[in-house]
């Protein structure tokens, strides 16, 4: 299992290092408006995959009247645990054997995981197994195709080509590095996988320190929440947020 590891959070305060004390408001709202908008309002099973401390727990807790938080690290869950009690199911193991079974969950969420997934086909179809037919996954996307990328490309700043298909491996980041995915990619992974493609969004379409001083957090928000729909069909935001369904049998 070792090997299929790109990120170990074991240890690490992702809640403290790198949402609160980092200004991250912006991509929080963010995240937490595409949610809203693709979730059913009524589950009876719903997990968040690789949920570490249920930052997006809010959003979800009641919609559902069992909830689950999976992860990879232990420190994290506990952390979860610590935040919201009895309210929450904590499970820790790998997401290529996720330890649920078979038709099992009625939703899911994998929020900001796709970046440390090095086989992204197997994940999905772990993703798709749990899930009862008619169930809905929405699983957020780190995108390769975004216009930052593109003009860096274009003016040779990078030799990543945002516009072929092939997996972006960022190996500069950390020490295994983080993977971006052209759309087309991904969406062809779904449709293999056996998931409907019910909704698309744009998200964090705004995503960057010179506009964040420049309107403030709150009137970038507001932009956001128009923008999330109408820049869907272009797929180039940051994130890409996908409301995939398992199909009735």
């Amino acid at each position: 299992m070792s090997e299929k590891i790109v990120s170990d959070y074991n240890g690490y305060d992702y809640k403290k290092e790198f949402w609160e004390n980092v200004d991250r408001e912006y991509e929080d709202q963010a995240d937490r408006m595409a949610i809203r908008k693709l979730l059913p309002k009524r589950m009876d099973k719903f997990a968040d995959i690789g949920g570490g401390y249920g930052r997006l727990a809010n959003e979800y807790l009641k919609k559902a009247h069992k909830v689950y938080i999976f992860d990879y690290s232990k420190s994290e869950l506990k952390q979860a645990k610590e935040i919201y009690g009895d309210k929450v199911e904590t499970k820790a193991g790998d997401i290529y054997e996720l330890p649920f079974k078979d038709n099992e969950l009625d939703g899911l969420i994998m929020v900001r995981v796709t970046h440390h997934l090095k086989y992204m086909k197997k994940a999905m179809a772990e993703l798709y197994r749990v899930l009862k037919p008619g169930g809905v996954a929405i699983i957020e996307v780190a995108n390769k195709r975004t216009l930052p990328k593109m003009v860096r490309f274009v003016t040779r700043r990078s030799k990543v080509n945002p516009f072929d298909k092939k997996v972006a491996n960022y190996k500069d980041i950390s020490k295994d590095g983080f993977y971006n995915y052209h759309p087309k990619y991904v969406e062809e992974i779904f449709e293999k996988v056996g998931f409907k493609t019910e909704k698309v969004l744009s998200v964090s379409n705004f995503r960057s320190k010179r506009l964040k001083k420049l309107f403030g957090t709150e009137k970038l928000v507001r932009m956001e929440n128009g923008a999330q729909q109408i820049l869907a069909p272009i797929r180039f935001a940051p994130s890409i947020y996908y409301k995939l369904r398992k199909p009735e049998q």
